[in-house]
């Protein structure tokens, strides 16, 4: 076998293993999030927030509650439509959360005189409260990422942005339906 396969060859292997790792990887991060992080998390909420009912709060709300009370602090007073819209949240998720934020005392809603249709949302003192202490904890967890990113050259981190570019117009499903690709091989010139 002339050396130039055998070189396409071994760099399809470390391709293989290297992704493999990388999946790994991928999956070992997401856990560190989903637990040991989590439990540190509690523990910055706890000494943060001034209510301990908000930890509570915290606790049993999902990501995307969470994310729903954060576009209505954001944009105070926001309709259902401006939150899906700018921040690409489904409609219906919107007004299904809404409603759960309106029972736990987060957020109110109004409508205008004229128009009964279209509801509007603020934040009450308790979703203020909420809402400041997640926003201080996601600038504290984005000053901690950033230090961790300094550790990296240019080129690391111009490599990596590639990647998660890449990756975030990837359909990896339509990807995965594809045959595997083998390493290309070269005519005898």
């Amino acid at each position: 076998m002339p050396e130039a396969d055998n070189n396409q060859l071994d760099d399809h292997n470390e391709i293989t293993e290297l992704s493999a790792r990388i999946l790994a990887l991928l999956g070992l991060v997401t856990k560190r999030f989903d637990s040991d992080e989590n439990e540190s998390s509690w523990q910055w909420f706890a000494q943060h927030a001034s209510n301990p009912l908000i930890v509570d709060l915290l606790r049993e709300s999902t990501t995307t509650a969470l994310r729903v009370l954060n576009a209505i602090g954001r944009l105070e007073p926001a309709n259902g439509i401006t939150i899906s819209e700018q921040f690409h949240i489904p409609k219906g998720t919107v007004s299904k959360i809404t409603r759960r934020l309106v029972a736990k005392d987060l957020i109110t809603q109004e409508s205008l005189p004229n128009n009964k249709k279209e509801i509007f949302f603020r934040l009450t003192p308790l979703g203020k409260e909420l809402f400041e202490v997640h926003c201080a904890f996601d600038e504290q967890m984005e000053r901690g990422f950033l230090r961790f990113l300094q550790r990296y050259n240019a080129d690391e981190l111009r490599l990596l942005t590639r990647v998660l570019h890449d990756a975030t117009e990837a359909s990896f499903l339509t990807l995965g339906l594809q045959a595997p690709s083998q390493p290309e091989k070269k005519g005898d010139d």
